[in-house]
C-alpha cells in the first residue's frame, strides 16, 4: 500500500500562486500514474490535473488549463502542482492519488490517497 503525502497548501490572496508537492512512500514506478484532485466543501471530488510517472504524460483538468502546471523530481520522488493565478473557487482540499496504469480523471479508480492540502483563496 502506497502513502501519499501532500503539502505546500496555505492561504493565498486572488491572482496569487502556490506550489504543492506529493511525496510517495516508496519510490514511484513507470507505471504509476499520480493524480491531483480537489474537494470542495458541498462537492464532489474532481480531477484536477495527473501525471504518468515513467513518460511525463501530462492530463488537466480544462479550468486549470494554462494556470497549473503538473512535473515531477524523479531523484526527489516528488510530483509537484504549481498553481498560477489563483481565484476564490480554487479553494478546497487538494489531494493527491496514485493508481496503476494509465491516465484517469475518475477518483473511483484510485486505490492510495493522501489526507490531502488546504488551499484557501481569498478575494
Amino acid at each position: 500500500q502506497v502513502q501519499l503525502v501532500e503539502s505546500g497548501g496555505g492561504l493565498v490572496q486572488s491572482g496569487g500562486s502556490l506550489t504543492l508537492a506529493c511525496v510517495p512512500s516508496t519510490r514511484a514506478a513507470s507505471l504509476i500514474f499520480l493524480g491531483w484532485f480537489r474537494q470542495a466543501p458541498g462537492k464532489e471530488r474532481e480531477f484536477v490535473a495527473g501525471l504518468q510517472w515513467g513518460s511525463g504524460t501530462r492530463a488537466y483538468a480544462d479550468s486549470v488549463k494554462g494556470r497549473f502546471t503538473i512535473s515531477r523530481d524523479s531523484a526527489e520522488n516528488t510530483m509537484y502542482l504549481q498553481m498560477n493565478s489563483l481565484r476564490p473557487d480554487n479553494t478546497a482540499l487538494y489531494l493527491c492519488a496514485a493508481r496503476v496504469g494509465g491516465i484517469s480523471r475518475d477518483s473511483r479508480q484510485y486505490r492510495n490517497w493522501g489526507r490531502g492540502t488546504q488551499v484557501t483563496v481569498s478575494s
